[in-house]
């Protein structure tokens, strides 16, 4: 049975969080998901305040990057976070978004061994074990955390085939990411699969939805948060495999200058269909099926900022809207 999750991006005010993760709980969805985005909301704050408001929902450091913190500082934050409340803390790490990264001023060389040392770092440091680590991006030696000895599974965000067969290889789990059209995620997860060789890992996706008294109601909500994942220059295997025609390089240039009528107007009715699950009730629970029939083990509910709007599409994702 597929599981729902809700992710939150870091755009609603911090005086909201704590009824959206209440929502979230109360319509059943089993974890969330709480982006790390380079100028947004800060995500470890986020989710100290999500999970001081809820009671038995996990709450998931999403995509945090060895390259704007150091795995030190991660696993910290992760097992402090764990401390207070445990058994319902989740790291995901992943390189972060290129165009975010590079208005910062901050390079992510040889991402494959950053994450792939930043996997095996945390996990020692979990362990609560010393850390022994002479790499190629990170040297961290004869220290261990002052709370370790936590079970903090760890998930690797990836969209391209190595990153893939890292995350089936070496972590607990991979994420895929939000705006991925359902045969995108199809391939990543074969990526994934052949690195994990039979080893057992979670399967996750992220999925933009939005219940509308209509489909262009709908539609219009999630234009510029899928603008936002498809400028990226490595999504464009995600477009191809879509079918739906999108100027990427036109798209990129419009969200910088933050034109949002040209990103809506690139981001077509078509795009839309094929990388998100908009429109009625009916309509999104179709969309979010057709995802779970992939083979994820949690369709994580995206592009939604709103008590009410995480209750109505975990409504519909349930059957009970």
């Amino acid at each position: 049975m597929t599981e729902f999750g809700i992710a939150m991006d870091g755009r609603a005010p911090m005086a909201s969080v704590p009824t959206q993760a209440r929502a979230a709980e109360e319509g059943g969805a089993d974890t969330l998901w709480i982006a790390s985005h380079l100028f947004l909301r800060d995500p470890i704050a986020t989710a100290a305040i999500a999970l001081g408001a809820t009671q038995r929902i996990k709450v998931a450091l999403m995509a945090m990057s060895p390259y704007g913190v150091h795995p030190v500082h991660i696993a910290m934050a992760a097992a402090t976070l764990d401390e207070m409340f445990p058994g319902r803390v989740i790291l995901c790490l992943g390189v972060g978004a290129p165009a975010d990264l590079q208005a910062a001023g901050i390079d992510s060389p040889r991402p494959l061994v950053a994450l792939r040392e930043a996997i095996a770092l945390c996990r020692t440091l979990f362990a609560g074990e010393h850390a022994d680590l002479d790499g190629q991006a990170f040297r961290v030696h004869g220290r261990r955390l002052g709370n370790g000895g936590r079970k903090i599974p760890i998930v690797l965000a990836a969209s391209r085939s190595n990153m893939l067969a890292l995350a089936g290889r070496a972590a607990d789990g991979v994420l895929i990411s939000a705006a991925s059209s359902p045969p995108f995620v199809r391939a990543c997860l074969e990526h994934a699969e052949r690195g994990a060789n039979d080893r057992p890992f979670r399967k996750l996706g992220i999925v933009y939805t939005r219940v509308g008294a209509s489909v262009k109601e709908a539609m219009d909500a999630v234009r510029r948060p899928i603008g936002f994942v498809l400028r990226g220059a490595h999504h464009a295997e995600n477009i191809r495999r879509s079918g739906a025609p999108l100027d990427q390089i036109a798209l990129a240039a419009a969200y910088a200058a933050e034109d949002w009528a040209a990103v809506e107007r690139l981001v077509s009715d078509e795009v839309v269909r094929r990388h998100a699950a908009c429109g009625t009730p009916d309509q999104v629970r179709a969309k979010l099926k057709e995802y779970g029939a992939i083979g994820l083990d949690e369709v994580i509910i995206g592009g939604i900022d709103t008590a009410e709007g995480i209750a109505a599409a975990l409504a519909a994702a349930r059957g009970t809207a």
